[in-house]
């Protein structure tokens, strides 16, 4: 269950967030005649949703020992399949993040041995960054973990609704970021994902060993 206790935090995360969106543009309608209110109960409701999620997920990420920017790396490295292994040049490519935040995340996942860099056997001068044992058990049991409770989280909505969900957000992230469905939005240093705490993002990552995932 996610918690709705969304805080002090002002619009679209303060005391107004208990307020039906409908309520809320219905106010704005009649204290603003004339002003085009209809985004207040789409815009609102996603505001709302995202603040919810994203807290959710950090939560869940704490409870199994990883932190949002080491699983983006793990993630996108664990998905490229066997042999478990991409160049910085293309995990930036994917994650969608700058290049010096992808050394920095390397740096940081190596010190606490779930990579591990050597010069990639493809493409002369570049650094190819591989899943240890641990590494690969850890993001293994953490992903199943993950998507297992996200799943719970939408386990109220029918297949049906699922689809027509997908299929607006799809449209709507297309409208919003100007670029075909399959085309990627211009790297930036922030998560693709969830973007990660600033202190969390700082702190070394315990050392592990590798365990049976």
């Amino acid at each position: 269950m996610v918690s709705n206790d969304l805080g002090d935090y002002g619009y679209p995360a303060g005391p107004s967030a208990r307020w039906p969106a409908a309520d809320i543009a219905a106010s704005w309608r009649r204290e603003l005649p004339g002003v085009r209110t209809g985004s207040i109960e789409i815009i609102t409701p996603v505001w709302r949703i995202a603040k919810v999620l994203a807290d959710d997920r950090r939560r869940t990420l704490a409870s199994l020992g990883i932190d949002p920017s080491t699983l983006d790396l793990l993630s996108v490295i664990r998905r490229a399949g066997p042999p478990y292994e991409l160049t910085t040049r293309e995990i930036t490519r994917r994650t969608l993040i700058t290049a010096g935040a992808v050394s920095q995340r390397v740096a940081r996942a190596e010190q606490a041995g779930l990579v591990t860099r050597a010069p990639s056997t493809a493409w002369r001068r570049a650094v190819a960054v591989k899943l240890t044992q641990a590494g690969h058990a850890l993001i293994q049991a953490a992903v199943r973990r993950l998507l297992e409770h996200e799943e719970d989280l939408i386990s109220d909505l029918t297949a049906d609704e699922r689809t027509a969900l997908t299929s607006l957000l799809a449209k709507l992230e297309q409208a919003l970021t100007g670029l075909p469905p399959d085309q990627p939005a211009a790297a930036t240093p922030h998560q693709g994902g969830i973007p990660a705490n600033a202190d969390q993002a700082d702190r070394p990552i315990p050392k592990r060993t590798a365990q049976a995932g």
